[in-house]
């Protein structure tokens, strides 16, 4: 992924810059230089490019730092900040409101991927119908009414009469920016009266993202953009350029061919994930959607135990979380250890340290593992079981122990820690995890108790080690990010 190779090379041209022998001026402009040319070379708008430039340069001012002055650190904020601020507009999108019909309208040219993205389409009706039927929702559309108009304002109506609080329609694209779509675009605005048009752009059209959106801007003034085909985009800069082109917030970002592949994108969590510093808030809105039940390990957890059942519950978990190259970014460090290994071969991965559990005892899996050592025949019972070997499973049980250790030494905390947690609502526990990005960002913190250790978990996986300046999974305090994760009470 092109937005990886990006994130890597700027990761390392800090990383460079702080680990030379003299960190001087000279040394802090060619970091510069390597960062806009890396830059330029994923098609940002060179305008752009150059603002960054001055921004970062603005942020470091050598001859005015004290001696002692924690230079590392201020140059990381600089260059994150200076990301995060030509991809952030700094405006709210739309928010839908509860017990209303809320009318959405998206354009785009043909191609960009809005009838994959979205659910109600004014043509294509063989396209919309599969898509809304993966996904479960209810859709309009016809086979004989050609007016594309009449056919989102009938199709609104009827979704307004029913009490649908979201209503989606998605307008025809074209090959190229002709006059006919946009005056067609302008029409079902006027039919169907969106609270907000968004923009869908391919992620692949580099820096002609700018002229695209602002002639759209023009004519159909959307308020947010949705970027797709993130996941394979040879110049993923169009992106930011059209951001900062059009001054609209992007909402989503598009990152494979399936209906569930939309990230919710936030600024800082984008930048975070591109220098490889994960997105702890992405992640745990990700894993609250999943309905993990974490009743019992949490509980567990609390008395200083974790079980080898608790853990087969974990690696279940983690497996419902989707893609492992996904899940990875959001995790500080994990994108440098998924290197060189591909979904599905972790995902095999995974699924062979299930089999291991699964082919052991109820009394086998409610222990604290000692019984595997004390007799070890059992191991050889199970890898025979499970179509492993004895290495696969003595690793997992290691695995288990050690996790074992760390909840007896949370014992206590975790139930204070989730007690405090509990009466954080809503902004509140927003601004938490804002907190908590912006404090790993400078300090390269995480955590995650009840889950096993990732580090540890993507060695035995065949992943490498951390890279590209972020610290090692293996520092991560596990037990508060696991109560941000699943220490919020089981099933939801």
């Amino acid at each position: 992924m092109v937005l990886q190779d990006l994130g890597r090379r700027i990761n390392a041209a800090v990383t460079d810059l702080t680990r030379a022998p003299t960190l001087d001026e000279k040394a802090f402009d060619g970091m510069i230089k390597t960062i806009s040319n890396a830059l330029a070379e994923a098609d940002v708008n060179i305008k752009l490019v150059a603002q960054l430039r001055k921004t970062i340069k603005a942020s470091v001012k050598f001859h005015e730092l004290p001696p002692h002055a924690k230079k590392k650190q201020i140059i990381q904020k600089a260059v994150f900040d200076a990301l995060v601020d030509i991809v952030n507009p700094h405006q709210k999108p739309y928010e839908p409101k509860k017990g209303k019909s809320n009318v959405i309208m998206f354009v785009g040219l043909q191609g960009a991927g809005k009838t994959t993205t979205y659910t109600f389409r004014a043509g294509a009706f063989d396209q919309l119908k599969q898509n809304a039927t993966k996904a479960k929702i209810p859709y309009y559309g016809s086979l004989t009414q050609t007016d594309p108009v009449v056919v989102a304002r009938d199709g609104v109506e009827k979704f307004k009469k029913e009490r649908f609080e979201i209503i989606i329609v998605d307008t025809s694209g074209r090959h190229q920016q002709e006059n006919a779509l946009f005056a067609e675009m302008v029409e079902i605005q006027g039919a169907v009266q969106p609270h907000q048009t968004i923009m869908v752009l391919d992620a692949s059209i580099g820096q002609a993202a700018e002229a695209q959106s602002r002639a759209f801007k023009e004519t159909a003034d959307f308020g947010a953009i949705i970027i797709t085909k993130t996941d394979g985009a040879a110049a993923g800069g169009g992106a930011i350029s059209a951001v900062a082109a059009t001054h609209t917030p992007i909402v989503f970002i598009g990152t494979g061919e399936h209906l569930l592949d939309l990230e919710k994108f936030n600024p800082e969590g984008f930048v975070s994930k591109l220098l490889g510093m994960g997105d702890m808030q992405g992640l745990v809105e990700h894993v609250q959607t999943l309905n993990l039940n974490q009743k019992d390990t949490m509980k567990n957890i609390t008395e200083g135990k974790f079980s080898v059942r608790d853990m087969r519950d974990q690696l279940q978990n983690i497996m419902k979380m989707g893609p492992l190259s996904k899940m990875a970014g959001m995790i500080p460090g994990m994108g440098n250890m998924m290197q060189g290994m591909d979904d599905q071969e972790g995902s095999q991965k995974l699924k062979r340290m299930v089999y291991i559990c699964d082919s052991m005892t109820a009394k086998e899996l409610d222990s604290d593992g000692k019984i595997f050592v004390e007799q070890p025949a059992r191991m050889t019972r199970v890898a025979r079981g499970s179509g492993t070997s004895v290495r696969e499973v003595e690793e997992l049980l290691t695995q288990q122990r050690m996790m074992g250790g760390i909840a007896k030494k949370m014992k206590g905390g975790l139930a204070g820690m989730q007690k405090a947690q509990g009466a954080a609502k809503g902004g509140n526990q927003a601004q938490q995890m804002a907190a908590m990005q912006k404090k790993m960002a400078a300090m390269g913190q995480g955590g995650a108790g009840g889950m096993p250790d990732m580090s540890q978990l993507m060695k035995m996986m065949g992943g490498g080690g951390g890279g590209g300046g972020m610290p090692d999974m293996g520092g991560m305090d596990m037990s508060k990010m696991m109560s941000m994760l699943g220490g919020m009470g089981g099933k939801r």
